[in-house]
């Protein structure tokens, strides 16, 4: 059976990689690229080398969800029977997107397939993709890795990072795209929610493959009160947006704790630190009418997110 696949990928100052990741794309696939505002030369060098890509460089950084979300429209009025997301610096093998195609096909109550994640030596796991597989599931893939014996089997994960993401044109209807809540990080654990929560499943393919050839970043040292608030609203949306429960008791909860905190820091004159749970507060009080809406929106089954 014939079928219609549109890869998406996101740039943004991807020199570093995008010769490879484009050079390893079978060339019977369609390719968007969405170029949020690259300063390098990621566009000229697509213009020059990839005649056929569909190119759509922006103006601003529009974020990595809101990227794909223009991507996904445009395969979409394509008729694409499936998109596939690819991060600027992930590379595919030859049989990756096929094996994933033939796993959907047998087992179609899957929302996302994704393959197994190696680094960017192809030796082993990308770190963080080793943490979201269950004890027993990651020993298969790692004994797998080392004697070169792929299985097809699929396994369960409740999250698998949008770096390589098989999405039938079923789940962009039924869940839509990214979530503009979320600018950049945290709009793939959203979408993995909010496909649990109607009823599909999030799938590991064991016998497809890609490297993400990135640095496992740890703990950042140093870091400033404006960064850890950043970060701080990306984890609260990620925990209070999830559509499969009721977080309001716990928001009400987190800012009794935060008053309570600030009072015993005015009490010793920790200013620094009334400062940053004032500026929590506040935050929280900014981001809880638009995670409201969120919920209210996601818990809608629709192609939210596309062309808007």
């Amino acid at each position: 059976m014939s079928f219609k696949l549109y890869i998406i990928i996101v740039t943004y100052n991807g020199m570093q990689w995008i010769p490879k990741t484009l050079a390893c794309i079978p060339e019977k696939y369609h390719v968007i690229v969405v170029d949020n505002n690259s300063s390098d030369n990621t566009v000229n060098f697509i213009e020059k080398h990839y005649k056929t890509i569909s190119l759509f460089p922006q103006k601003k950084n529009l974020g990595f969800g809101a990227g794909n979300n223009l991507g996904m429209s445009y395969a979409i009025k394509q008729g694409a029977d499936y998109i596939f997301l690819l991060n600027q610096d992930a590379y595919l093998e030859t049989d990756t997107i096929d094996s994933l195609i033939k796993a959907h096909k047998l087992n179609t109550d899957y929302g996302i397939l994704s393959p197994v994640h190696l680094n960017g030596s192809g030796e082993k796991l990308d770190w963080n993709f080793s943490t979201y597989l269950e004890t027993g599931t990651l020993e298969i893939v790692q004994d797998a890795i080392v004697s070169n014996k792929r299985n097809n089997k699929i396994h369960d994960v409740p999250f698998v990072n949008a770096a390589a993401w098989l999405l039938p044109i079923k789940t962009i209807n039924t869940i839509g795209g990214f979530d503009p809540i979320f600018f950049h990080y945290g709009e793939d654990n959203n979408y993995c929610q909010r496909v649990l929560y109607h009823g599909l499943k999030v799938g590991v393919v064991t016998n497809a493959y890609i490297q993400h050839d990135r640095n496992n970043k740890g703990l950042t040292p140093n870091i400033t009160s404006e960064e850890a608030l950043k970060k701080r609203e990306k984890q609260l949306k990620v925990n209070w947006a999830d559509v499969n429960k009721n977080s309001f008791f716990e928001i009400s909860q987190r800012k009794q704790k935060l008053f309570k905190k600030l009072f015993y820091s005015l009490i010793k004159f920790n200013f620094n630190d009334v400062k940053y749970r004032w500026a929590e507060i506040h935050l929280i009080n900014a981001i809880i009418p638009e995670i409201k809406k969120s919920k209210q929106k996601n818990r809608i089954k629709g192609k939210h997110y596309i062309n808007e």
